[in-house]
C-alpha cells in the first residue's frame, strides 16, 4: 500500500476524529477504497475492506480523542452510560448487514448519508430549544445511528454530533460524548466485521478478515499523533464556527465520493 498516502489519510483523520467527534472514517474509506482497487481488488470487497479497516482505526483514535476531551471535563458520562450500550448493540447489527449487502449498494448509500449530514449539519442553528428524549429514546436513537455507522465505517459522531446539538446539548460536549461513544461503537462493530470476513474469498495478504493489518497500522501511526491536537482545537474554536466546517468537510467529500463513482 502507498505509505505516504496512509499517513496523511491517519493525519487527517486524526485531527477531525477530535475536532469533530467523528471517528475519521469519512476520510478513511474512499481512500482506502481507491488504494485496495488501485492493488487489483475488486471494488465491491475493497468497499468492504475499507469499512472494516476504517471502524478498527477509529478504535485508536476515538481513544485518543475521548482522553482529551475527557481531560477538559466535556465528556457527559452519564448520556454515554445510556448511548454506549445500545450503540454497541446497533454496531454488531450493522457490522452483520454490512456482510451480506452488495459492496456497490453501500458506497452509493455512503454517498447520499454525507449529503444529507452536511445539509442537516449546514442549516441547523447552534444549539436548538429543545430537550434530550427520554431514556428509551436516547437509546433507540444510538442503536439506530450504531447500525447505520458500522454499515458506513464511521464512528458515529455525524450523526451523534447533529443529535444532541438539536436537542440543545451545547456543541462542544455533544462533540466530546460523540467522541465517547464512538469507542464501543467502533470496537463492537470491528469485531462483526473480522468474524464476517473470515470465509470472504479474495482477501488482501496480511488481514483478518475484513481489516486489513498494514492498512490499520498506516493510518493508526499518523491517528495516534494527531487526534489529541483536534480535540485541543475544538475547545478553542467557536461553536457555529464547528459546525459550519463540519458541514463543509462532508459536503466536500461527499461530493468528491459521487464524481468517483459516477
Amino acid at each position: 500500500m502507498d505509505l505516504p498516502v496512509l499517513l496523511l489519510s491517519g493525519a487527517v483523520a486524526g485531527t477531525l476524529a477530535g475536532l469533530l467527534g467523528i471517528g475519521g472514517g469519512v476520510i478513511i474509506v474512499p481512500i482506502v477504497t481507491l488504494l485496495f482497487e488501485d492493488h487489483g481488488i475488486a471494488h465491491a470487497l475493497a468497499i468492504k475492506m475499507a469499512l472494516g479497516t476504517s471502524l478498527a482505526t477509529i478504535v485508536v483514535t476515538a481513544t485518543m480523542s475521548v482522553y482529551t476531551h475527557n481531560r477538559k471535563g466535556a465528556v457527559d458520562w452519564g448520556l454515554f452510560r445510556i448511548m454506549g450500550p445500545a450503540v454497541f448493540v446497533g454496531s454488531l447489527i450493522g457490522a452483520w448487514l454490512a456482510d451480506i449487502i452488495p459492496g456497490d449498494i453501500l458506497y452509493i448509500a455512503f454517498i447520499v448519508f454525507l449529503f444529507a449530514v452536511s445539509i442537516q449539519m449546514a442549516l441547523s442553528r447552534v444549539s436548538a430549544h429543545r430537550s434530550l428524549p427520554p431514556t428509551a429514546g436516547i437509546a433507540a436513537t444510538s442503536t439506530v445511528v450504531g447500525v447505520i455507522s458500522a454499515l458506513m465505517g464511521i464512528g458515529g459522531g455525524a450523526l451523534h454530533v447533529p443529535f444532541l446539538s438539536y436537542c440543545g446539548v451545547p456543541v462542544k460536549r455533544s462533540i466530546a460524548t460523540a467522541a465517547a461513544v464512538g469507542l464501543p461503537l467502533s470496537v463492537s462493530a470491528t469485531l462483526g466485521y473480522i468474524v464476517g470476513g473470515l470465509d470472504e474469498l479474495g482477501i488482501p495478504p496480511a488481514s483478518i478478515g475484513y481489516v486489513n493489518l498494514p492498512v490499520f497500522g498506516g493510518v493508526v501511526g499518523a491517528s495516534l499523533l494527531f487526534a489529541p491536537l483536534g480535540a485541543t482545537l475544538a475547545h478553542k474554536l467557536p461553536d457555529l464556527l464547528l459546525r459550519r466546517l463540519f458541514a463543509a468537510f462532508l459536503f466536500v467529500l461527499a461530493s468528491r465520493m459521487a464524481y468517483t463513482q459516477f
